[in-house]
């Protein structure tokens, strides 16, 4: 009895500890990702950007303000809401391999941008000769909410969990047979222009967009935060939980939800950013060895997080004057994770 209480005492101050130490290294990489790039700033420089903008030179401001400061926040918006909806996924299907676009949402975001992006050469639709970032992102999300809507009335119709995964499985791979198709019939430059987007792009987001992406990323947050006794229960197995008086059918369209919001914000305004929604939440069970998701969601949170914004230090390339898309780097990070994960022999709480 008093060996399990120190064992228990030992345990929350470990836990206390990895929270306090990923959230210093979280704050710690944002200021790194302001500070290092092509051109030197000082942390002198970004807090007199931040609170006094009268001593420091416009193109500094400028530098900070239009392109540091936003992408840095997209780093962590990303980080958080690809490791929670990575989370929710593995719980839901009881699949190691589950990621955030296991339902399709991101194909769907991409058949929207390519239809946006190459349907002028396929079926000589007359678009805006400048293309805005808005404009792909806008294309990407309608594509992500039709893909949602389509989810979810799969859900309400069909019981077993599993045929649901098939049914994203069938629906990515007939998306990505129409995107091939477009791509195979379409112009260089427009093609140049998909294939660049799908690569991951943290670099052209803006204040405006980080508003939205903030705005969305909380309320999917709020619903998932209402969602963890489910979740828990969920992973006991369904008919379990039906036992204990937990709607299965609401709870399961209640995850998806927030899960594609999530996914669907990431995916129109950033590209789909691959890895991180796999890796973060075996990564926290590696380090918590618990299962509980009061536990689990807020180490995702803070894991995803540094993640995302360590690769984005490492994109920036600082003092090469250039930027390695996204996913690139995150691939390069993430697979030797990854590996390491699969080929460790202790057992990973799931």
């Amino acid at each position: 009895m008093q060996a399990n209480f120190y064992y228990m005492a030992n345990d929350r101050t470990r836990r206390k500890f990895y929270f306090g130490a990923l959230s210093l290294t979280a704050i710690l990489l944002f200021l790194l990702d302001i500070v290092l790039g092509s051109i030197s700033i000082s942390i002198e420089e970004i807090f007199n950007v931040l609170f006094a903008d009268d001593k420091v030179e416009p193109h500094i401001s400028n530098i900070i303000i239009n392109f540091r400061l936003p992408r840095a926040c997209a780093a962590l918006l990303v980080g958080v809401a690809l490791s929670v909806s990575g989370l929710q996924m593995q719980t839901i299907f009881r699949n190691p391999l589950a990621d955030p676009y296991i339902l399709g949402v991101s194909s769907g975001a991409s058949l929207g941008v390519a239809l946006f992006l190459l349907g002028s050469s396929v079926f000589t639709v007359i678009l805006p000769t400048l293309v805005s970032n808005f404009c792909i992102a806008s294309a990407a999300f309608i594509g992500a909410a039709l893909t949602l809507f389509l989810i979810l009335l799969v859900s309400v119709r069909i019981r077993d969990i599993m045929t649901v995964l098939i049914f994203g499985i069938m629906f990515s791979g007939a998306t990505t047979a129409i995107v091939g198709l477009l791509q195979y019939m379409s112009s260089e430059s427009a093609l140049k222009t998909f294939v660049v987007w799908t690569l991951g792009n943290l670099g052209n987001s803006t204040f405006d967009e980080i508003k939205i992406m903030f705005a969305v990323t909380l309320i999917g947050l709020t619903t998932v935060i209402f969602s963890i006794k489910k979740l828990n229960v969920l992973l006991l197995g369904d008919v379990y939980a039906q036992t204990v008086g937990v709607n299965v059918k609401r709870a399961r369209i209640l995850i998806f939800a927030s899960t594609s919001l999530l996914t669907g914000q990431v995916v129109a305004f950033c590209g789909p950013i691959g890895f991180i929604g796999i890796a973060v939440p075996h990564i926290a069970r590696m380090f918590f060895r618990r299962a509980d998701h009061r536990i689990l969601i807020p180490a995702c949170i803070l894991i995803g997080a540094n993640i995302m914004l360590f690769c984005d230090i490492v994109s920036q390339l600082p003092g090469y004057g250039m930027i390695l898309p996204i996913n690139i780097v995150v691939a390069f990070v993430g697979i030797p994770v990854i590996i390491r994960i699969i080929l460790s022999n202790k057992k990973i709480v799931s």
